[in-house]
């Protein structure tokens, strides 16, 4: 039976965390119209970074007004449909990688905002979301060839764990760069040929000594040090990557007083490139079609991070465990406890 009213972590001001900006709040649930689903939520994504900076309201491309709620993924089963909604329909399971669709128990919205998959299993969810993330990095932006050189930052996480097996597939030498043997053995089993474990050794010392400018691409979520070291050894063509910075998180970058890296790039002809995964919507489509298909094959493992949160209170917990840097896979919130 579709309720009313439902739960949903609300951001009510702006504030340096995510916990301090927002509250848990009763909504109603209106009725569908006529091209809307409504849909009972079971798992959601955790996109601490991005719930960080919203809350900061730093994220240029969304404009935020308050109040808003959070959260961008989410997979549910469909529970109504309005009069004119073909394609989905009671029971269905679908998937929505639009913000703020995640972080809430009921989501209501245009039909063309879901995505029908098979089941209920939440990896349809990690591959439509963080997946079509990976792909379209490394072959939009990345323009990824076989057989190239690549470096990857936060390797075992939610994003960087299917980076190694989407670069693999394309004939890739991968570097994993992770921080703890723990998070390298995953790596390796994943198929990366390298680790390096930043903990113990230095990236750049190591590159410098195994990678010099053989980097073809570097994929850099974190900043600091190893983008720097990144930036060193690209090869001749070579792309850099940058789909975060982690490490800036605080609202205070490291002051950089070095020459300007134009030398660094020109005879290479080398580039730096920007990662923004909502500005490529149109590549979203054919990404998916991709891996749910490598997916069935057995040629894509998804990776959820261990322990498993509940609820709408797990939602904090899965945001602190992500920026904590302590995640390994993707860190999930199974959201109905039915």
């Amino acid at each position: 039976m579709v309720p009313n009213q439902y739960q949903a972590i609300e951001l009510q001001r702006f504030a340096d965390s995510f916990k301090a900006g927002t509250e848990i709040v009763t909504k109603p649930l209106p009725s569908p119209g006529d091209n809307d689903v409504v849909v009972r939520n079971l798992y959601c994504g955790i996109n601490g970074i991005f719930d960080t900076q919203i809350t900061k309201n730093a994220v240029d491309y969304v404009k935020v007004s308050l109040p808003t709620l959070t959260g961008v993924e989410a997979l549910g089963v469909v529970e109504a449909v309005g009069d004119k909604v073909s394609g989905l329909a009671v029971g269905d399971h679908v998937v929505t990688t639009r913000f703020p669709s995640g972080y809430r128990q009921w989501n209501i919205g245009d039909a063309s905002n879901f995505i029908k998959v098979k089941d209920g299993n939440p990896h349809w969810l990690v591959l439509a979301s963080t997946g079509v993330s990976a792909y379209v990095a490394l072959t939009q932006v990345g323009q990824i060839k076989a057989g190239e050189t690549v470096a990857i930052s936060a390797a075992a996480g939610g994003l960087g764990h299917l980076l190694i097996q989407i670069a693999k597939s394309f004939g890739c030498h991968v570097i994993a760069i992770c921080g703890g043997d723990k998070k390298g053995e995953l790596a390796r089993q994943l198929g990366a040929d390298d680790v390096i474990n930043y903990r113990e050794v230095s990236v750049r010392d190591y590159l410098c000594t195994h990678y010099k400018d053989k980097l073809d691409i570097a994929f850099d979520t974190v900043s600091g040090p190893i983008h720097d070291a990144f930036l060193d050894n690209l090869a001749v063509h070579g792309r850099l990557i940058v789909a975060g910075a982690a490490e800036d998180l605080d609202g205070k970058p490291e002051l950089v007083t070095r020459p300007r890296i134009a030398h660094k790039l020109y005879y290479k002809g080398a580039s730096v490139r920007s990662f923004m995964n909502g500005l490529l919507t149109e590549y979203w489509p054919n990404a998916r079609d991709v891996l749910f298909s490598m997916y069935e094959k057995g040629e894509l493992n998804v990776v959820m991070d261990d322990p498993q949160f509940e609820g709408l209170e797990g939602v904090y917990q899965g945001v602190e465990r992500l920026i904590s840097g302590q995640s390994m896979g993707k860190v999930m919130v199974k959201l109905d406890q039915q």
